[in-house]
Order: structure tokens, then sequence, then C-alpha cells
């Protein structure tokens, strides 16, 4: 299947996700745990919407447990990363998606990592993204550690890339 094909099924699929809470309180765990994020000083992370995985326990668990967190918006079509201090430092932007409201933009991305959404993933820690583009642009030049979230259901064993896809360090699910 090409990519348009993957992402229209995968979107139906995660739509349909059974105990999506349970889901993603599990990933949540497995990301705190890992050794990137206890190392981490600054986490970059999305705002989860309705069917992806929820980023909205770990934004407030890496506030309150001193970390910086910063979440990105998007502007002249690329993403800029903005530090928050609590999820009441988010409105509505564009799309419905949660943005941040401060203007203290992230310019220096050492001892961070990303949390990167997706459509799917496969094995070999490719992504599908939405199509815009926006996160291919930003991780060309980010040399952090970079993570995707998904659900087991939305891993493929095989995308076709483009010379633009930037691969995950790691998946988790």
């Amino acid at each position: 299947m090409n990519k348009e094909e993957l992402r229209s099924k995968y979107l139906k699929i995660r739509k349909e996700i059974n105990n999506k809470e349970e889901n993603d309180n599990q990933v949540f765990q497995k990301v705190i745990e890992t050794s990137e994020y206890r190392e981490c000083a600054l986490v970059l992370t999305y705002v989860s919407l309705h069917d992806e995985i929820d980023t909205l326990k770990l934004i407030k668990y890496s506030l309150d447990n001193g970390k910086k967190v910063a979440v990105p918006k998007c502007e002249n079509g690329i993403i800029n990363f903005y530090y928050i201090s609590s999820l009441e430092d988010l409105k509505k932007g564009s799309y419905g998606i949660l943005e941040p409201i401060g203007n203290d933009i992230v310019y220096s991305f050492e001892k961070s990592i990303c949390i990167i959404p997706g459509v799917c993933f496969d094995k070999m820690l490719n992504r599908i993204g939405y199509g815009g583009g926006y996160y291919d642009r930003f991780l060309s030049s980010y040399n952090g550690i970079k993570i995707g979230l998904t659900y087991k259901e939305c891993i493929v064993d095989k995308i076709d890339l483009d010379e633009h896809d930037i691969k995950m360090d790691k998946i988790i699910y």
C-alpha cells in the first residue's frame, strides 16, 4: 500500500481502538520508565487529539516532576515549540488543536526528547504522519531523541519511504 492508503486505513483503525484509556495509560507508563525520559530535562510533545495516544497526562506528570515541557505551534508551514508551565497555557488554535498561548520559544534542544504523533509506524522505526510534512521538516534539524507513540494495532510491516522522511529512535506502543 502507498502512504495515502496506509494513512486512510490506519486512521480508521485508530478510531476503533478498544480500551483506549487503558492503552494510553500503558504507553504513558512505558514512556516515563525509559532511560531517555528519565535523563532528559526537556520534553517536546504534541498535544493529543481525540483518537491519538493521550499526552496530557505526560505533560502534567513532566511538569509536576520538574521537567521543562514545550508543545508545538505551526507557523508559516513550520513547527516551533514553546515552553508551557501548565495545561492552562494552552488554547484551541488551528483545526481545534490546543496550542501554547505564550511566546517563550525553545531555541536550545539540549537534553531533550521529542514525542511524535503518527498515524502508523513500521518495525524499522519509520512513520506516516498526517501528510503535511511539519514534523519531518522540524526533525530534519533536530538532534535529540525521537520517540513515536502509537497503538499496537497501528504497527505495520513496512512503510515505503520518501527521501525527506525521518526515522524514529524508538516507538512506544
